[in-house]
């Protein structure tokens, strides 16, 4: 039983694997008890799947509070604040490739599944080759750091442009390479359909698959903003690894209570921004005006909530008549 008492990546094992449990039994859980059958998933059970996530993501919270120090758990907090922010902006994008790929909804649940899935391997490659580097160069942080002001300044000054799903060169590159069917075949990725040319039987990706695909590239795209910002919190990988985790895995629930009405959430993405540049900027802070102390992770945790509760709410106000709501 020495082996779970050992050192892995500055945790015990033992923390490791009761992680690894509990993101096995919630896949498990959900998949296999909760939809078992494809269908269209409402606003009310996504809202109820989304609270349960959201409670045991808290709750793990609590458990790292206790068994690694307070310090420790208000890191967790602030970075599963962060990720699940950022969220909302990846389910805009998440939402436009359904529906370029035109994906009924009562498919789309399988297939973000699948994505978070394969998410879950993709940031822990990063999050391991991030802490690896950083322990070999720390001053790294200072690149992610300023990596983290310069994104969040780009964010608040860019014009939106909607996302070119059909002209992603992944995409073309498949469509050139591979035999690809015009039509969904229910949730399969691959099915057998006979070759235009020889008529012989092939092997076919079908649109559900290619959705998933560019699913898996998009949420590439948002590691490179969120893996250095929790970097930036701490460089502890058991509190990087897990606070991303845990809030992609209610990733799929919230999509379909939030992808109806991502639009009431326009502004969030200022309020992101002065996120990532607070994030960055506090190394800076500590390093040259606090003499290497470390910042305070309560104000780190408070400030973090603060923007991010103040873009939702700017938000929610300011497209109030756009909802057509009464009053607005």
């Amino acid at each position: 039983m020495e082996f779970l008492f050992a050192d892995w990546l500055g945790t015990p094992a033992w923390f490791w694997l009761v992680f690894i449990t509990l993101v096995i039994a919630l896949t498990a859980f959900d998949l296999g008890i909760l939809h078992r059958e494809n269908k269209e998933m409402g606003i009310a059970e996504s809202l109820k799947l989304s609270a349960l996530y959201i409670g045991i993501a808290f709750a793990f919270g609590a458990w790292i509070w206790t068994a690694k120090g307070s310090e420790a758990g208000l890191e967790y907090y602030t970075g599963f604040f962060i990720e699940k922010a950022l969220s909302i902006d990846n389910i805009f994008v998440i939402s436009l490739i359904f529906g370029t790929f035109a994906i009924p909804a009562r498919y789309q649940y399988r297939a973000l599944l699948w994505g978070i899935m394969a998410v879950i391997v993709l940031r822990g490659i990063m999050i391991a080759g991030g802490a690896a580097l950083v322990e070999a160069y720390g001053w790294l942080l200072y690149i992610f750091a300023a990596f983290l002001i310069f994104t969040g300044i780009k964010m608040l000054f860019a014009s939106e442009k909607p996302m070119d799903v059909a002209g992603n060169p992944v995409v073309q590159w498949l469509s050139r390479h591979i035999p690809l069917t015009h039509e969904l075949h229910g949730e399969k990725f691959f099915v057998r359909v006979p070759d235009t040319r020889t008529g012989k039987m092939v092997r076919a990706a079908t649109p559900l698959f290619l959705a998933l695909v560019v699913i898996n590239l998009a949420d590439l795209v948002f590691a490179v903003d969120s893996v250095p910002a929790i970097f930036a919190i701490t460089t502890d990988t058991f509190i990087v690894y897990t606070s991303n985790i845990m809030a992609i895995l209610g990733l799929r629930a919230l999509y379909f209570a939030l992808a109806a009405m991502v639009h009431r959430f326009h502004y969030l993405k200022y309020a992101l921004a002065l996120v990532l540049v607070f994030i960055g900027s506090k190394i800076f802070v500590a390093d040259f005006l606090l003499g290497g102390a470390k910042f305070p992770p309560l104000a780190s945790l408070g400030v973090t909530v603060a923007l991010i509760a103040g873009g939702v709410v700017w938000s929610l106000v300011g497209t109030r008549k756009e909802s057509g709501a009464p009053g607005g």
